[in-house]
């Protein structure tokens, strides 16, 4: 493999895991929020102390999937210096102001609002503790809305000026708007809830599989995953096609790769465009990228729905058929999503910067060795992470509510004193100076 071919290898793996992370993580936790909402306004002692018990449990699963896909995210940035530093010194005067906003909002507000979440259980009023939650959502998706910036640059470059070899912004409202991002963040959102659905009802699905004795908790998580996943997974696939008019406009060598026509026709008017060169992208991998998303897509829409009327007609929980359906469903969505990217990166080959900047020029002065060094190691680890990251949630997941620390109160142990009369540590007497 060539050292291009070691840098894209090791980008596409380590975004690719790490994307995992992310789709769950953006797809759990409005969840989480609209439970621990309704546990909120409950008045009812019995069904607020249930509900509290469901945002436990989903809010456990959802806080250990945050932090081990917190560290596959620190490694992604600094991949711009160690493999692409062409890209970084053209497009870094545009896209590094929404790669660190990004940052600021992933690393530091919703890591904070989430930290004060988590330690918050009977600490904090309960409209201030729900107020947390819905922040974390709110920090999450607009995360991904910067992150959706910088790459629709990349995808369609905009509000910029070219000058001495590098991009500066010229129009900021330009680049905040671009259709490529917009439409973008939209079908990432829809697929992220239904990513979030079909997890949450496929482990509920699960649990009555096993004879639970919370039938009352899993099946009101089983309505609330069938409902989101069933309306989001539609809509997935209406917003899906509203991009391909842009990239017919933006990106005609994609477009003409997924129709299977043209594909000489545009590489000839490239080539006049820019130059000689090959700007055909993998075609066989992006086509059945783009049907592997496609199929999976819509078999999660119409597996979702039937379950949906099952459940309506009390006979889901009764088939042990249709629940082993449910539980099996829960990695397509992932495996989707997956697909997905690949249609989006791969399909724009060879720019990395649509008709302005190549992979080959982008790539970083690094010799082979070390590529294949950083990559092995990279992915070795980012495999280690994922393999960590759903034995723990499986495990978990499976244990059920009864194994849930978040939001567990611990005693204070006999020997100090609550109230106003002060801690064990305040009645010791002061050190001599």
């Amino acid at each position: 493999m060539s050292a291009a071919d070691l840098a894209r290898l090791q980008f596409a793996a380590t975004t690719g895991i790490h994307w995992l992370f992310v789709i769950l993580t953006m797809g759990l936790v409005p969840l989480v929020a609209v439970v621990h909402t309704r546990a909120a306004f409950t008045r009812d002692p019995v069904k607020r102390a249930l509900r509290e018990r469901t945002t436990r449990f989903w809010g456990q699963l959802y806080v250990i999937n945050y932090a081990v896909g917190i560290v596959t995210g620190l490694v992604m940035e600094f991949q711009f210096g160690l493999s692409w530093s062409g890209l970084s010194k053209f497009a870094g005067n545009v896209f590094g102001a929404p790669l660190a906003l990004e940052t600021l909002i992933a690393f530091f507000a919703e890591s904070t609002f989430l930290g004060m979440w988590i330690f918050g259980w009977g600490r904090l009023r309960g409209g201030v503790h729900t107020a947390l939650i819905w922040l974390v959502t709110l920090t999450a998706y607009a995360s991904g809305y910067w992150i959706l910036v910088a790459n629709g640059f990349m995808q369609h470059p905009v509000g910029y000026e070219v000058r001495d070899g590098a991009a500066y912004l010229t129009d900021f409202a330009a680049l905040l708007t671009n259709s490529s991002a917009l439409v973008a963040l939209l079908h990432l959102t829809l697929g992220a809830l239904t990513t979030g659905g079909v997890f949450v009802a496929g482990v509920s699905a699960y649990h009555f599989l096993r004879g639970t004795k919370e039938t009352e908790l899993f099946r009101t998580s089983l309505k609330l995953g069938l409902w989101v996943s069933t309306v989001a997974s539609f809509f997935v696939v209406v917003v899906g096609e509203m991009q391909r008019p842009i990239i017919e406009r933006t990106q005609p060598m994609k477009d003409a790769v997924l129709e299977n026509s043209g594909v000489a026709e545009v590489q000839a008017q490239l080539v006049k465009e820019h130059g000689p060169g090959d700007y055909v992208p993998w075609q066989d991998t992006v086509r059945i990228s783009m049907d592997v998303m496609t199929i999976i897509g819509n078999t999660v829409s119409t597996i979702t729905f039937i379950a949906l009327i099952l459940l309506w007609k009390d006979r889901l929980t009764r088939w042990r058929w249709a629940s082993w359906i449910l539980v099996a469903t829960v990695p397509f969505p992932f495996v989707a999503s997956v697909g997905g990217w690949v249609v989006r990166e791969v399909g724009r080959q060879p720019w990395i910067v649509y008709g302005e900047l190549t992979v080959e020029d982008a790539l970083s002065h690094v010799g082979r060795a070390s590529l294949l060094a950083s990559c092995t190691l990279f992915i070795a680890i980012f495999l280690a992470l994922a393999v960590t990251n759903w034995t723990l949630i499986t495990r978990f997941a499976l244990r059920g509510p009864d194994a849930t620390q978040l939001g567990a109160t611990e005693p204070l142990p006999d020997d100090v004193p609550e109230g106003p009369q002060g801690s064990a540590d305040e009645k010791q007497p002061l050190p001599a100076l």
